[in-house]
């Protein structure tokens, strides 16, 4: 990945934690890795606790970012989320959300959100 990608993904994740931060949500992390996944935001709604990936595209860009959360990311996301809530105390719901930060000259143009978009439904193998 290019510095410059990283840059821009930064950039998107910072406009989404403010967001977030906006809307109420309080972040417990940025970046949580662990071998095999990275989770970009977790945050805690009410109680929900959001496991949130950040898509970060030019607004003119050919691929949506809600595209690139597929199958075998969307596992890994949700093993990752896993391990966070075997690690910490979690008595919240989980919500798997995916977020799409357009950008255009180095500005963020907008922010869409997607709640709850996906669950554990189609995973039932990984139990």
């Amino acid at each position: 990945m290019s510095s410059y990608q990283k840059d821009k993904g930064n950039m998107g994740e910072d406009a989404v934690a403010d967001f977030l931060q906006q809307k109420g949500c309080m972040i417990l992390e940025r970046n949580y890795f662990i071998q095999g996944g990275e989770i970009d935001i977790i945050a805690v709604d009410d109680d929900k606790i959001r496991f949130v990936e950040v898509k970060t595209r030019k607004q003119s860009g050919i691929s949506s970012g809600f595209e690139a959360v597929n199958n075998r990311k969307q596992k890994n996301i949700i093993c990752t989320a896993l391990k966070y809530c075997s690690c910490h105390v979690v008595d919240l719901q989980p919500c798997f959300d995916v977020a799409l930060v357009c950008m255009e000259n180095g500005y963020v143009q907008s922010i869409d959100y997607l709640e709850n978009a996906f669950d554990l439904s189609d995973f039932n193998s990984l139990f």
